[in-house]
């Protein structure tokens, strides 16, 4: 959809996962076998898809937060969803550092999970954001300076945001 760089670390994950349903061309990847590949549910079950898709509605409505605006329709809370997702502390014997880690690498949620209290603890949970257009919702990492990104491509949703702007702005003299 846009030609930003993936999310960081485990946000690349998230991202992936949330911008697997393109809204704006009406298909879902998760009901493809690559689609599903591609975040780690090679040979998942129907119920195993579902769980995914409710994860990933939970994800885009806390993206959709995280860029000031509410949700586009009733979702399970995403920390619902995470509290049955159990992690582990691992601590490395030679240096001491220690890291959050699912419990079942396997299982979607957990790494999810996982990837959320690391970009929790590094400071850039917040930064992941959807796209403000309704009809895209694209979720991007937001590399601006202030944190204020508003579009997942400035020269797509962006430059359409600000002509239909532009547009409303002049008919409003035309009258």
């Amino acid at each position: 959809m846009n030609d930003r760089a993936p999310a960081p670390g485990g946000l690349a994950l998230i991202q992936a996962l949330v911008n697997s349903l393109d809204i704006g061309a009406g298909t879902d990847a998760l009901d493809t076998a690559a689609g599903r590949a591609a975040v780690g549910l090679d040979g998942a079950s129907a119920v195993e898809v579902a769980a995914a898709k409710e994860l990933r509605e939970s994800l885009r409505a806390v993206c959709l937060a995280h860029a000031g605006l509410p949700p586009r329709g009733a979702v399970r809370p995403l920390g619902e969803l995470l509290a049955a997702a159990p992690l582990l502390v691992r601590v490395d014997s030679v240096d001491g550092s220690a890291a959050l880690v699912p419990a079942d690498p396997g299982a979607l949620a957990s790494r999810v999970a996982a990837a959320v209290a690391g970009a929790v603890v590094d400071g850039t949970w917040g930064r992941l954001k959807a796209c403000e257009a309704e009809s895209c919702q694209w979720v991007y990492f937001d590399r601006s300076p202030g944190g204020r990104g508003r579009w997942c491509d400035m020269g797509v949703c962006g430059a359409r945001a600000k002509m239909r702007a532009y547009r409303a702005r002049r008919a409003g003299r035309a009258l």
